[in-house]
């Protein structure tokens, strides 16, 4: 459907994400998408707080995509369930590996909605790579306190199954110049990667430029790094990331099981040019290898957590 709620015609060409869902409550709006479920939008009072595109255009490097059943990368695709080798589809083939699960390219399938919230599901079927049937729902809510998004998984199949949840939101505040962000991470290690974006070790404490818990300028800054060990400040109950521009602040807020962001700032966003990614993830990059924060499911258990942006 497009933006004002109408249905595209049966026999119009489909848009690259499918129908287009638009939640409000208030000045607090939030467009989603039919294919993947993508966040395409979020703003409050006419400001954004993540980085959009056209709904004639697929979402630029994986922008605000979830990640089921697995977050982030598994190296050469290849990985072991039972004591059986899985082999999964190399969709990051220049490097070799699988990325950022199954779902992205899923049409996702409405099961609630209200004026201010939107509730889609999907199933990553068993397939080459994957064994065991996974069922999952992502609600998108809009309302004073900003926006919550909140992910189920559950083990449809006979068997357990390990898996992990990530977000792929590109925050912002507003027109604020990415260079112009003060970015605070609640993360106290970082994950060594090589050049494919995988693990060369263990995670390390952070320390001078890689230490984000006090705020550092992004300005000169190109990362594409995992930080861990994020967990709420003491007293608190959620795990708290920042964005801080000249005039204005947005909030990446999230449960406890989300004890890993991937910061990404690439440079070619249409229309914005530099851009910055901070992604919560329950797991690291080729966790169905390492088996580091992974959540095993038992047959017919579910798992639930959530997410998401608030201005500040």
């Amino acid at each position: 459907m497009s933006e004002d709620g109408c249905l595209y015609a049966v026999n119009a060409p489909m848009p690259p994400t499918g129908e287009q869902f638009v939640i409000a409550d208030g000045g607090t709006r939030a467009v989603v998408t039919e294919v993947g479920a993508v966040l395409r939008a979020f703003e409050v009072d006419g400001r954004a707080y993540a980085e959009t595109f056209d709904e004639t255009e697929r979402p630029p490097r994986g922008s605000g995509s979830v990640l089921v059943p697995w977050p982030n990368r598994v190296r050469d695709g290849r990985w072991t369930w039972r004591g059986t080798t899985q082999q999964l589809a190399l969709t990051e083939p220049a490097a070799g590996n699988a990325i950022h699960g199954l779902l992205r390219y899923t049409q996702w399938r409405p099961v609630e909605r209200t004026p201010d919230s939107i509730t889609l599901a999907a199933v990553a079927v068993p397939q080459p790579g994957w064994p065991v049937p996974v069922a999952t729902t992502v609600r998108y809510a809009v309302g004073p306190d900003g926006l919550r998004v909140t992910h189920t998984v559950r083990n449809a199949g006979p068997e357990p199954v390990p898996f992990g949840v990530g977000a792929h939101p590109y925050p912002r505040v507003g027109e604020a110049a990415t260079d112009d962000i003060v970015l605070t991470l609640a993360a106290s290690t970082v994950l060594p990667l090589d050049d494919r974006q995988l693990p060369a070790g263990p995670a390390v404490p952070v320390t001078g430029d890689d230490d984000f818990r006090g705020g550092l300028p992004l300005r000169g800054r190109v990362l594409d790094a995992a930080f861990g060990g994020a967990a709420p400040a003491p007293g608190d109950d959620l795990v708290r990331h920042r964005l801080d521009a000249p005039d204005g602040a947005v909030e990446l807020w999230a449960d406890p099981d989300f004890r890993w962001v991937q910061v990404y700032t690439p440079d070619d966003r249409p229309g914005r040019g530099r851009v910055v990614a901070v992604e919560p993830m329950t797991c690291p990059p080729d966790a169905l290898n390492s088996g580091q924060d992974l959540i095993t499911l038992a047959p017919g258990e579910t798992w639930t957590g959530s997410w998401g942006l608030r201005p500040v």
